[in-house]
């Protein structure tokens, strides 16, 4: 196996070039000097979208943390050496772009490299005739998403168009998942597609510019296709560096994937997390053929580490954080975050005192509105609804709904809910679950509360409530703390996603059919019970009955938030330091039963809290490839006392589209 040949296709050849004239010169072998040393992080940096019409305009994003310095780079086609070009900028950002347009022009048919100033190759793009036009572009996530021949407008120098096309061919769901270069040289692709892939024409190359594309059906072990939400693997053939690339090939030339590391950045093994989407990193343990392990220091090799940004301030009176209680261990097979490494503390300190809880604490459920996810929706303890948007990068109420928050009433005007989880139905209306009336406070009363956000004035009562409190008779004991173990969390579901994904009916065991309950609206609810983690299905009826279609194990020994991700398809129930700061995405399987996919822990630059309330942003608010996630500390505790986050409830982070 070769220990490094990425700069073979420049470097070398150059300094050829230049020995053969020192030696023309002067007789005498010239000394060479010392190639340019590549900066941190170039193996971030993707050719992001390309087009061969007009000016041949070429964009590059960086996928990493830190900005890198693209001064000096080169590019190359098919037919000549690698040329300097004039980008937009010198230095990429963070999730930033820039653009150039080739002074050499690009071809129908053709291929584009992009070097380094020492000759590294950092990406490289090839595709058959006019796959380029109106442009070749990334979908489904900058410098991540499939390459594609877009069906939308071209969009350089900014995010790629969420739909580009909307519906991403087979092939092109097909990704480059694991890579490892320490003798075997092994590569995985997995396939995310919902059909079997035919890959038996497909090639691979590495960075070595003098290589020629190899088969994959050719190499050992020699595959043709691919499953639907499978792996294959295969040794390269071409040997793979310590600082090497990897790029894929479909049957007619296009460019599907590639992958980039810098030295020693694949060993273990250099792994996507999570599969198929997000970021590569260097891993802890390599895991070829099988769901990546995504426990890495990340980066491929680039040394990325996260921070915690924002924060600080003095606690005003009254306000007092809680210490987190109850922590335990994150579970066995749990993948680290799959998204940016940087978080931001996002709310005033103290921003959440009020009458019945002066003291700030208790922020739990979290929810975006998708009809105008410029709104997040809160729900605080003894019976307060919060309806915030940005200001100026934080989360603040919404001045023209209330500055200080809604109370909120259980049906009739009476009590105070222990107001615990929010989601937002399909008719816009919010949903709240209460585990216990806090004015009696020892006896449970789980409850699922439906508020029209339109309604008027400082108190909202409810339009509908369902009490489900006769199922859960483990919780009545008398105990306060046993009847603060009921619902914690709750998602609306829509109808559409349990057909779609062929969800099986437990009351009837055959498909569902919304239409056999025509009471309930466009959806069902999933009340997440902090007792023993476990969610249970609701169809709320109009006429304030409801049926019970039975319960779904996360696997979790609790869940303190539900929702919906219309982005991955999925259901999350989260649950705090009782499960490691854990993250549970459950789909529906083979069987029509909603069962546990894959989890995820915290960005690591996140304190360990009791952390109650996630919820992330829709799809539609991507940008640079990310969206929003925001998580709440029911304990404005953050890293303790003199720490900026003392005093803080909201997190902000990114997850990718």
């Amino acid at each position: 196996m070769p220990t490094s040949h990425s700069r073979v296709g420049v470097a070398s050849v150059c300094a050829a070039v230049l020995t053969f004239s020192g030696l023309v010169a002067t007789g005498l072998l010239a000394a060479q000097p010392a190639a340019a040393a590549d900066p941190v992080g170039y193996q971030n940096v993707r050719i992001n979208e390309v087009t061969s019409s007009n000016n041949d305009t070429v964009e590059l994003y960086n996928s990493g943390s830190t900005a890198v310095s693209i001064s000096g780079w080169k590019m190359s086609d098919d037919s000549f050496s690698p040329q300097s070009f004039s980008p937009s900028s010198s230095t990429i950002g963070p999730g930033g772009f820039v653009t150039f347009n080739s002074s050499k022009g690009l071809g129908g048919s053709d291929k584009l490299v992009i070097y380094t100033a020492g000759g590294a190759v950092v990406d490289r793009v090839e595709w058959a005739t006019d796959e380029a036009k109106p442009a070749m572009a990334r979908c489904g996530g900058d410098g991540t998403g499939a390459w594609v021949t877009t069906t939308t407008a071209t969009t350089f120098g900014a995010a790629n168009a969420s739909a580009c096309p909307s519906s991403i061919p087979s092939p092109s769901q097909v990704r480059i998942n694991e890579v490892t270069s320490d003798g075997s040289d092994t590569v995985e692709l997995y396939n995310s597609g919902t059909s079997a892939v035919s890959i038996g024409s497909w090639k691979y190359v590495d960075a070595d510019t003098s290589h020629s594309p190899v088969s994959v059906a050719s190499s050992s072990p020699s595959a043709t296709s691919i499953p639907a939400d499978g792996y294959i693997t295969f040794d390269s053939a071409l040997g793979l560096g310590d600082n090497d690339s990897l790029f894929l090939l479909d049957g007619n030339g296009n460019s599907v994937d590639s992958v980039t590391w810098a030295t020693d950045g694949a060993k273990p093994s250099d792994e996507r997390c999570t599969n198929g989407t997000g970021w590569f990193r260097t891993s802890t343990t390599a895991t070829l053929g099988s769901a990546n392990s995504c426990a890495g220091s990340g980066g491929g090799g680039g040394g990325q580490t996260g921070r915690l940004l924002g924060g600080g301030g003095s606690l005003t009176s009254g306000c007092t954080p809680e210490a987190p209680s109850g922590t335990r261990s994150t579970p066995v097979g749990t993948s680290a975050w799959p998204g940016g490494l940087d978080v931001t503390i996002t709310d005033n300190v103290c921003a959440f005192t009020t009458s019945t809880g002066p003291e700030g604490r208790d922020v739990s459920g979290l929810a975006f509105d998708p009809a105008n996810p410029s709104v997040l929706w809160a729900a605080k303890n003894k019976n307060w609804l919060y309806k915030l948007v940005k200001s100026n990068g934080k989360w603040v109420p919404d001045l023209s709904w209330s500055a200080t928050g809604k109370q909120i009433r259980f049906a009739g005007g009476s009590g105070q809910p222990d107001s615990e989880g929010v989601t937002v139905g399909g008719n816009g209306h919010i949903y709240v679950t209460s585990e216990r009336d806090n004015a009696n406070n020892t006896v449970p009363k789980d409850t699922i509360m439906e508020f029209d956000p339109a309604a008027t004035g400082p108190t909202l009562t409810p339009v509908h409530q369902w009490d489900m409190t006769s199922q859960f008779p483990q919780l009545d004991t008398g105990s306060k703390d046993d009847a603060n173990l009921g619902f914690e969390g709750v998602g609306y579901v829509p109808d559409s996603w349990l057909t779609t994904n062929g969800w099986v009916d437990p009351l009837t065991g055959a498909a569902y059919n919304p239409a056999n309950y025509p009471l309930h609206g466009s959806g069902l609810y999933f009340a997440g019970l902090e007792w023993d983690g476990t969610l249970h299905v609701y169809g709320l009826n109009s006429d304030g009955s409801f049926t019970t279609f039975g319960t779904v194990s996360t696997g979790k020994a609790s869940v303190m938030d539900v929702m919906f991700d219309a982005g991955t398809q999925r259901i999350v129930a989260t649950c705090d330091n009782t499960c490691g700061e854990t993250h549970t995405f459950m789909k529906v399987n083979a069987a029509g039963t909603i069962v546990p996919d894959t989890t995820y822990t915290n960005p690591g630059v996140m304190p360990i809290d009791n952390l109650e309330g996630f919820a992330m942003a829709p799809t539609s608010t991507c940008v640079n490839g990310t969206r929003e996630a925001v998580w709440s500390d029911d304990g404005i505790y953050g890293f303790g006392s003199g720490s900026s986050s003392y005093g803080h409830a909201l997190y902000s982070g990114t997850f990718p589209c």
